[in-house]
């Protein structure tokens, strides 16, 4: 038995759902990297931003599964692990996470920024002028990224910052 097979089982003791809708769920929900969703066809985990102001998080994907919490934050990167029916499972930069229902996220990427105090340079140098500082927990738009670095808009400013402060995008494929 897989693991994604166990946890959902567990999950649905806790809960109490059917024993046909179990296996059909198990079957459709792809927890591995490097998979694409059965809903989407997009690759799985994928980042998303969250769209709405708010969000209910659910234990399983349907309306009669418990809240377990609400993100309250517009624009907040999430991961998808998951996709069942127009339901996806995400994930916060903290782990945390459930089902959340489709149409509250959005493909518009952004990033939370991870150190204090991180610069945005006029280019992806450590040698280029400074445009800004952005605090920890900003949530900045996503631009382009070019090995170690990736371009941000937030609070009206435009620059490149090393992605390894940013949490929101996969790791540098090329190592820097």
């Amino acid at each position: 038995m897989t693991l994604s097979r166990i946890l959902y089982l567990v999950a649905i003791l806790a809960v109490g759902t059917p024993l046909l809708a179990q296996d059909a769920l198990s079957n459709s929900v792809n927890f591995q990297a490097g998979n694409v969703g059965s809903e989407s066809n997009l690759p799985l985990p994928r980042y998303v931003s969250l769209k709405a102001k708010e969000a209910n998080v659910r234990r399983g994907p349907s309306l009669t599964f418990r809240i377990d919490w609400v993100f309250q934050r517009r624009d907040m990167p999430l991961q998808i692990t998951a996709e069942y029916d127009q339901w996806r499972r995400v994930i916060d930069r903290d782990g945390q996470g459930g089902w959340v229902h489709y149409v509250l996220l959005s493909g518009v990427r952004t990033v939370i920024v991870d150190e204090d105090r991180l610069v945005l340079r006029a280019k992806p140098s450590d040698t280029a002028p400074v445009r800004a500082e952005l605090e920890q927990n900003v949530i900045a738009r996503l631009g382009d990224c070019e090995g170690a670095w990736c371009e941000l808009t937030a609070g009206g400013y435009n620059g490149w910052a090393h992605r390894s402060a940013l949490w929101g995008l996969d790791p540098d494929p090329f190592g820097n």
